[in-house]
Parts: structure tokens; sequence; C-alpha cells
């Protein structure tokens, strides 16, 4: 399925408002190096999330968001991108 340009924005979300349904294995040396960069320039790119129905699924970004919760970060910079649950089921099937 397409996304148009008119269904995405980016913004700050909670970091305890992003469900991650696909736990993923993290490389602990690139958490580290990117703890680092985020500490001295921010994050230089946003994460990408689905919005169904209200609700924040993350799907990758996940060193990314890693490294914010080990910083003590509260929230993420995120690509959001509304979409139907049938997107969101393709993504966790």
């Amino acid at each position: 399925m397409c996304y148009s340009k008119n269904t995405m924005e980016i913004k700050n979300i909670p970091l305890s408002q992003i469900r991650r349904p696909l736990p993923r294995q993290t490389d602990p040396e690139k958490v580290n190096q990117l703890m680092q960069s985020i500490a001295e320039e921010g994050l230089r790119e946003p994460i990408d999330v689905l919005e169904v129905d209200g609700n924040y699924y993350g799907f990758s970004g996940c060193h990314r968001f890693a490294a914010h919760q080990r910083l003590g970060k509260e929230t993420i910079l995120c690509r959001v991108r509304r979409a139907p649950k049938s997107v969101l089921a393709k993504h966790i099937a």
C-alpha cells in the first residue's frame, strides 16, 4: 500500500507511547555509538512509526530507540505515517 505525503508528519512522541510488536536484537556497540552521537548532536534521522487508531507502532529504528531509552530521553523524533489496521496487520504477519 502506498502512502500519500499528506498522511505523514514529523513529531516528537513519548517513548512510552510507541509499541514495538516485533522486538529486534540490537548491537550494543552500535547503541553506544548512537548514544554518543545523539548526546552531542541530537538525533539526525527520525524513526518511522505507523499511527493506527491513535496508537503508534515502531518496526525500525531499534538502535536509535534503544539509545534514547538508555540516555533517559522521554521522547523521540518520529516520521509518522497514518495507516489503517490492514497495513498494521501486514507488518505484524
